[in-house]
């Protein structure tokens, strides 16, 4: 077993050159070393050579989806990938001596790396009322304890029942079922955080919530903008779907505050051309927007559209798709002609020049995708900009067709599975009416809690005990403080967890730790041997098996964990639901499954098959479950941000090292960071303006509109080639700055961007 580190972390900055291509020989070796290094080369090796085959294991990481079958690599994953896959394997191990040598207090004071470095958490614990360890518990005494929490609750809305998109279809099934049938819709999850105003934007715009494209519609399409992403860091297999694109073809425009590596080159290690030559460049026209720019950016392009069809009647426009599949283009064109130059290049930072050469871009291309994700959604106007995304779709017709389409890109392996499963707080009536029909009782049908306002809720003790299956809730979460507050007011809260992390330190009055198997480990039930399915960003659903054996004989796997905690909490009722035959063989589940998510009839088998199932998306099939029955073209307004001088937009962002809340190390190789997370990127001539140098120590304070600030302390100032006016930091480090009112408009999406700071001078 390899030892955990003991001392945190030394915290010293290095800073070198920002790479200029992503990928290539340096990501095989950094993702080896990694992996090597939590666990054996024997575990290692089938990790890597089953992730994302056919039978094999689903990575656990981002959500991008897999060649078809026969035209998979040996080696189908990336960098992250296996880093991420084999920190869940590692072989290092949290027991019950380590609960005695550290309590919660000491635990809370370390770092999210340390925490996480220490290894697989191998058995249930409590923390009792008073008490500041954790200690052991049997099975039967944890499940009975939270089971007897929730019946003693005076309402089953005085609960919520949280998960990440680590889970399976299967748990995050269950998951809902569980709750519903308690009583409650409180069903938050991290789509809260990361794609909601995705899905608002797309419901309303065209009746479905999902993107519209398949991994060959990037192959096939002729213009690719890629809009406030990382690929190279957050989802690096996307590189070589658009590696492909290119050599089809395709141009990419990349919009993005600042100019990551993955954007720029790739070198793919899976090819000869990757290693020793000189890759692929990505980006043809690269648009170095201001934070929360993009909305004027899409409706400068949308006029500029307007105008050319007015110049070339007939020639630019989809007349026909226009007339026949959407509603409200007079009332868009009208609103979309006023759009002020002068507002587009200030709320921009970019030139007319600039965007009017993009425009000759899309003007020669018959198929365009869009893809975006976090750097579009966190925004208070994430869904008007992704509502202004479409309006540029349907211009063109570029929906419904091959090639073309929306494609908001999930970040986590099975967010996207969750929300198919019944994983929201206000799933519509027709999948709670399938629900009642085949269990045999009425959901509730009041909507629920989000993740914003479960905490408000637990701030205000009207929420009680809490439930997380999987993720890292206090950390993922806004307002750092006051969530942990939160937190801290439950009666009980209890986590469903691989790795030890923060959220285990911030603890209700009584706190549960239930250790759960990993994605990689084999799962055996009375019906012996299963396997989970997941739903990746395209809609296209398929089976993960673990191959290595589990990190503890005590571990259980999170269906067993809920169908346990269900029988204990709801005994025989309400219904007809079977808790002990979906434990005992993940099939009863996928075929009650089949008779209640449109798209997965016969899904035990089918999703067998090679390749799986790919759900059928409307929008696709000339079908629009609007309020129309037809696409909708919308008005939408923004406000150029508010940046007193001497202030800057801040964003946050992952590190390249880092999976979601968890860093791996302090590096972030392709921004040139070394040896530190409290870093803040800013434009060089930002900081002369502001007569900062490198190396300077600063506070970086958020200021809001009510006057009211926060406070990241302890930064070091690193020039970078952000957008003039902007700086970038990490998350979670800086969530501590975003409030917990500040959420998106329709959505309420935590806005961790566009934040309007200021750097304050640390004296040593």
């Amino acid at each position: 077993m390899k030892k955990p580190p003991r001392e945190e972390p030394r915290d010293d900055l290095t800073v070198t050159p920002p790479k200029t291509w992503a990928a290539g020989v340096p990501a095989v070796v950094h993702a080896l070393e990694y992996s090597l290094e939590q666990t054996s080369p024997k575990d290692t090796a089938v990790d890597l050579l089953t992730m994302n085959q056919v039978d094999g294991i689903d990575c656990p990481g981002c959500a991008w989806a897999d060649p078809a079958p026969g035209h998979r690599h040996r080696n189908e994953y990336c960098e992250n990938g296996a880093k991420h896959i084999n920190d869940e394997a590692t072989t290092r191990r949290i027991t019950a001596d380590f609960f005695r040598e550290h309590s919660v207090s000491d635990l809370a004071g370390r770092s999210d790396l340390w925490l996480n470095q220490q290894g697989r958490l191998t058995e249930p614990m409590v923390k009792r009322p008073g008490s500041d360890h954790y200690e052991p518990v049997s099975w039967r005494e944890a499940l009975d304890l939270l089971a007897g929490e929730l019946k003693a609750l005076d309402s089953p809305d005085e609960a919520v029942f949280y998960t990440s998109g680590r889970v399976s279809n299967e748990a995050a099934f269950v998951l809902q079922l569980f709750a519903r049938a308690y009583g409650t819709n409180n069903l938050p999850d991290c789509s809260n955080m990361c794609h909601e105003s995705s899905g608002f934007a797309l419901h309303e715009t065209l009746g479905t919530g999902k993107g519209t494209v398949g991994l060959d519609d990037l192959h096939h399409a002729d213009l690719i903008f890629l809009v406030g992403q990382n690929p190279g860091t957050n989802h690096p297999r996307q590189l070589s779907a658009l590696e492909q694109a290119k050599r089809n073809g395709a141009r990419i425009v990349a919009v993005n505050p600042l100019p990551e590596a993955g954007l720029l080159r790739f070198k793919n290690p899976q090819k000869a051309r990757g290693v020793i030559g000189q890759g692929v460049r990505i980006a043809d026209r690269f648009l170095h927007i201001r934070p929360g720019g993009d909305l004027a950016l899409f409706q400068a392009l949308n006029r500029l559209l307007l105008e050319a069809e007015d110049a070339r009647p007939g020639t630019v426009l989809d007349h026909a798709f226009i007339r026949d599949s959407t509603s409200g283009f007079e009332e868009f064109a009208e609103h979309a002609r006023q759009a002020s130059w002068d507002d587009v290049v200030t709320t921009t930072g970019l030139t007319r020049e600039e965007i009017e050469r993009v425009r000759d871009e899309v003007l020669g291309s018959e198929r365009v995708i869009v893809c975006w994700a976090m750097g579009i959604t966190q925004h208070k106007h994430g869904v008007p900009t992704i509502r202004e995304i479409v309006n540029f779709l349907l211009l063109r017709g570029n929906l419904g067709r091959a090639g073309a389409g929306a494609c908001p890109v999930r970040g986590h392996s099975n967010v996207q599975g969750d929300r198919t499963m019944g994983i929201w707080e206000q799933m519509p009536d027709s999948f709670l009416d399938a629900l009642r029909d085949e269990f045999g009782f009425d959901p509730p049908r009041a909507h629920g809690l989000d993740s914003v306002n479960s905490i408000k809720a637990m701030r205000e003790g009207r929420i009680k005990l809490f439930l997380g299956v999987a993720g890292n809730f206090v950390r993922a979460a806004p307002d750092s403080a006051v969530t942990e507050e939160a937190m801290r007011g439950c009666r009980l809260t209890a986590h469903v967890s691989t790795k030890l992390n923060r959220s285990h330190t911030v603890c209700g009055q009584t706190a549960l730790i239930l250790p759960t198997l990993g994605r990689t480990e084999r799962d055996h039930q009375a019906g012996g041997e299963q396997f989970v399915t997941v739903e990746n960003s395209m809609s296209e659903v398929h089976t993960s098996r673990g191959r290595l054996k589990p990190a503890s004989p005590l571990l259980l796997s999170e269906v067993a964990i809920l169908c346990r905690l269900a029988r204990r909490t709801l005994g025989a009722g309400p219904g007809n639901v079977r808790w002990e035959e979906f434990e005992a063989d993940y099939g009863t589940i996928r075929d009650r499954i089949s008779r209640i998510v449109p798209g997965l009839y016969d899904f035990d088998r089918r999703v067998a098959r090679p390749g799986g199932i790919r759900l059928p998306n409307p929008v696709n099939e000339g079908v629009y479950r609007t309020a129309t029955g037809k696409a909708m073209f919308t008005r939408n307004t923004w406000r150029i941000p508010d940046v007193p001088e001497g202030h800057l937009l801040l964003q946050t962002l992952r590190s390249h090292d880092q999976w979601n809340t968890i860093p791996y190390t302090l590096n972030d190789r392709y921004r040139g960071i070394h040896g530190s997370r409290r870093v803040v990127m800013v434009n060089p001539q930002d900081l002369s303006t502001l007569s900062l140098s490198a190396g300077d120590r600063v506070d970086v304070v958020g200021v809001w509109p009510d006057d009211t600030e926060r406070r990241a302390e302890g930064f070091e100032v690193v020039p970078y080639p952000t957008a003039r006016g902007s700086a970038a930091a990490y998350y979670p480090e800086t969530q501590v700055l975003v409030p917990l009112d500040s959420v998106a408009d329709i959505s309420n999406q935590p806005t961790s961007k566009g934040i309007v700071v200021r750097l304050e001078r640390v004296t040593p």
